[in-house]
């Protein structure tokens, strides 16, 4: 019985860890996404820095400061936003599986003191016994 209790212990700590690291590939995944969304932008600045200097410096340099900050804002706000995600994400997994520990390690405790309770009840069924024959 302990074995098989090691075995479902060893099966939840390694469905933990497979969770765990989908959790951490899903990330590197978002964080590629990211970076690609960020050269995209990148690339899309850079055109329009281009073509806005063809018009008058003054008007081109507020434009390009606006557009750069804005840029930034919504790059960040994502990154924050996906991060968010990925920690509420990782939070609950981990909720869900401390839960899922401690239900069974109280299970495993009552049947530890069931266990103890019929084997205490034996011993003293056993030294009734043997008071009797003494």
């Amino acid at each position: 019985h302990e074995r098989e209790h090691d075995r479902e212990i060893s099966e939840l700590i390694t469905k933990h860890e497979e969770k765990m690291e989908k959790l951490r590939a899903e990330l590197k995944e978002q964080q590629h996404e990211l970076d690609e969304l960020q050269q995209q932008m990148v690339a899309a600045h850079r055109a329009e820095i281009e073509q806005a200097q063809v018009q008058s410096q003054k008007l081109h340099s507020l434009e390009l400061e606006a557009l750069r900050l804005s840029l930034n804002n919504m790059h960040t706000s994502q990154l924050e936003l996906t991060q968010s995600n990925l920690r509420k994400e990782k939070e609950t997994a981990l909720m869900e599986l401390r839960e899922m520990l401690n239900d069974k390690r109280a299970q495993e405790v009552a049947l530890l003191q069931s266990r103890h309770q019929l084997e205490s009840e034996k011993i003293k069924e056993q030294c009734l016994k043997e008071k009797e024959d003494l």
